[in-house]
Parts: structure tokens; sequence; C-alpha cells
């Protein structure tokens, strides 16, 4: 087993970045993107399960959830797998903090505090050559890229566009990056994060330090996340089998396409029913296997 925890499951990103002893961690890692007039000194962690006001509202569930002492609003998540409908679910997330500003009383004026969400990808989400940015830091623009509203960012990384290497790193955002990409491979800490931070980070991440409950956890985690790594592999390859067969069948470019497309997404429907049937079957919170699956609670219930 490796050294030290890999922070894209569950367990090692909470035991990095959302526990009261790990504060500083998550801290240093959000001021390495936020201007000097949202720098955070000190952070609350808040309840990571949003209930909606009424009954019939939907309920999110964050990885991290934090505010800043002067009020800013932190959402932190790190990404597994792909979603079609990723960047409508990091709005509607965005949508809970703002809505719990609204003050009680008669005089509240609308002002509201900054909202961020930091998305650490797993996964490419742009697939178009113009548009491979592995940070991308979206705001609210006018038709002529003008600043209109700079309360509501999202910060997305989509890790494995990162690919410095050692020799490579300038900033110390840089070197945050190389060690959430690559700790999960180190053996020894590299010379360039000897620092305090870090040695921190490196000291929290070492799997030896688990305590049995931890270590038992931890690996619940891991095989989830090999086994969503495999399903999704194995339904992209399944569906360009498909494609390739039913395309060759049909002796016709657009049926080829089709059949592609097709075998891709029966396969990967497939492969996510069958991730979530298991996960079920182990105990696994709805809210945990809807994240991981991109299943609704509802096709999850009717699961046997």
């Amino acid at each position: 087993m490796s050294r030290y925890i890999n922070p894209y499951t569950d367990f090692g990103f909470k035991r990095l970045f959302g526990e009261e002893a790990n504060k500083d961690l998550l801290i240093d890692f959000l001021n390495t993107f936020l201007p000097e007039k949202h720098r955070v000194k000190t952070l609350n962690f808040r309840n990571t399960e949003q209930l909606g006001p009424i009954a019939l509202d939907r309920k999110a569930v964050f990885d991290i959830f934090c505010e800043a002492e002067s009020g800013e609003k932190f959402i932190v998540e790190m990404q597994k797998a792909k979603q079609q409908f990723f960047k409508d679910r990091a709005l509607f997330c965005t949508a809970f903090p703002i809505r719990e500003q609204a003050e009680k009383g008669e005089e509240w004026l609308f002002e509201l505090k900054a909202i961020y969400f930091v998305g650490i990808l797993d996964f490419k989400y742009d697939e178009k050559e113009e548009r491979q940015k592995f940070l991308r830091d979206v705001t609210l623009k006018d038709q002529d890229g003008d600043l209109f509203y700079g309360k509501l960012h999202f910060i997305f990384l989509q890790m494995p566009r990162f690919t410095k290497t050692e020799s490579e790193l300038e900033t110390h955002q840089d070197k945050w990056f190389y060690f959430l990409k690559n700790l999960s491979s180190l053996e020894n800490i590299p010379a360039i994060l000897h620092e305090p931070v870090f040695e921190q980070a490196f000291t929290t991440a070492e799997v030896a330090r688990m305590s049995d409950l931890d270590y038992e956890r931890y690996q619940r985690d891991r095989m989830i996340y090999w086994d969503n790594n495999a399903a999704f592999h194995t339904a992209q390859i399944e569906g360009m089998e498909i494609g390739k067969a039913e395309g060759k069948a049909e002796g016709k470019a657009e049926g080829k396409a089709e059949g592609k497309a097709e075998g891709k997404a029966e396969g990967k429907a497939e492969e996510r029913i069958e991730i979530a049937r298991n996960m079920k079957s182990d105990g696994v919170d709805p809210q945990i296997i809807a994240k991981y699956t991109g299943l609704s609670p509802e096709e999850i219930e009717r699961l046997n």
C-alpha cells in the first residue's frame, strides 16, 4: 500500500481539508486562489448537508462547506466522475449559501457576502481543444467581457490536465496542485515541498498514523474509488466497441457515430446502476451513492 492516502477518496479528501485540526491546510490552499480582499484568516466549518426551507425543496450535500470570519462562504468539492450536468450542479450548490444570507426582519437590502465554489475534478470536462484549461476561474461578465458581479466565483481544477513536474513548480499554488495530483504515489516528501504547511499535510496523509477505525473507513473508500474508475473505464471501452460494431454493420459514418454514442450511453448507464446497487447493498448512504453515480434518490430507492 502507498505510504500516503489517496486525496481523491472521500475519506482522504476530508482528512486533509475537512477536519478542525487541519483547518490551516484548507486556509492555505484556498488563499492561493483568492483576491486580497477575500483572503481567509480564520474559518468555521458548516453543516455539509443543506436543506431547503420547505419539505419539497431538494437537498444538497457538500464535501466541505465553511465560512470565513468576515462572512465569505466556501464550498470545496472533490468530484470523482464526470456528470452530464456537472456545471448545473455546481450552480445549484451555490443557491443554498446565497439564500441563507437573507436576514430576518424588514431592513435587509439584499447585500450578499462572496461565495466561492471550488471543484477539484478527477476528470476532464472540457473536450474541445480551445477550451482545455487546467484552472478555470468563472465570474459573471457582460457581453464585452467586463466584470458584472464579482461575489460569485466558480473555480474548476481539471486535475488530469496538470502536468508540471517537480522541477517545473514555480508558485505556491503549483505546489498544492502537485501535492494533490501525486500524493498517493509518493514515498517521500519532495525537496521542493519541504515547507511547514506541506510537511503538516504529509504527516496528516500518512496511512501508518491512522487509527484502526479510520484505516477501515479509508479501505472502504478506496474500494469505492477503484470500483468507480473500473466501471467507467469498462463502460467507455464497451461503448466504443458497440459503437464500432453497429457503425460497421450499417456501413455509414452516421450510423457508426450514433451507434458509438448509444453504446457509450447504454454501457455507462448499466455500470452506474450496478455500482449503485452494490453500494446500496453495502449500506452506503443514498446521498453518497447519488454523488458517485449521478442517479437520483428515487432511482436508488427502486434498486433491489
